[in-house]
């Protein structure tokens, strides 16, 4: 992939002419997991893409729920909320590029990884580990039970994609940027 061409056209259809170096480093990574899992299907790659650029805000490095800057500030925004609720202290609140939350997610996650998420859950900010607990997450459907495979095969259906991560809340936005990605790596690769 030329990556030049790939950040030349994000730069233009979803940047507003503009990509920030910390915006530079989380794609990168994105595609370095990309190429380094050696996976070839760039719809499922432009969804992962268009995920991460929902769920952060357009940043593409892990964040807060609620882009909170602290943990105090993360735990107000989900003060109401189920997943709210501290277990042994800590909140499995949304953290990462997918925001990942509940306790259970948390400690599959991190079994998963090797590392230890349910007494560091801040580790999920972790850009490293981030982009791991995203990939797993979208390709072995360990968020919802539904993986890109289920969308993306013969068939593709960029807007109910969505129910990998958070059922169809915004589904229509999230497929339109999967597309204007999709057209970023296909002008990338010729």
């Amino acid at each position: 992939m030329d990556r030049k061409k790939f950040f030349d056209s994000v730069r233009a259809s979803l940047f507003g002419g503009h990509l920030t170096f910390n915006q530079v480093l989380g794609l990168n990574a994105i595609l370095n997991e990309w190429e380094d899992r050696k996976l070839v299907d760039k719809r499922w790659l432009a969804y992962i893409l268009a995920t991460v650029y929902h769920e952060v805000g357009g940043r593409m490095l892990p964040v807060r729920e609620g882009f909170a800057s602290s943990d105090a500030g993360a735990r107000r925004v989900v003060a109401e909320r189920k997943y709210g609720v501290p277990v042994g202290g800590r909140v499995y609140y949304g953290r990462g590029l997918v925001q990942l939350t509940w306790y259970d997610n948390y400690k599959k996650m991190g079994y998963l990884l090797g590392i230890d998420l349910v007494r560091n859950p801040d580790l999920a900010l972790d850009l490293r580990y981030s982009v791991k607990i995203l990939f797993e997450g979208m390709l072995k459907g360990l968020f919802t039970g539904k993986r890109l495979s289920d969308y993306m095969g013969v068939n593709v259906d960029w807007v109910s994609a969505r129910q990998i991560i958070n059922r169809m809340d915004k589904a229509e936005t999230i497929a339109s940027y999967a597309k204007r990605f999709y057209v970023a790596l296909q002008q990338a690769s010729s």
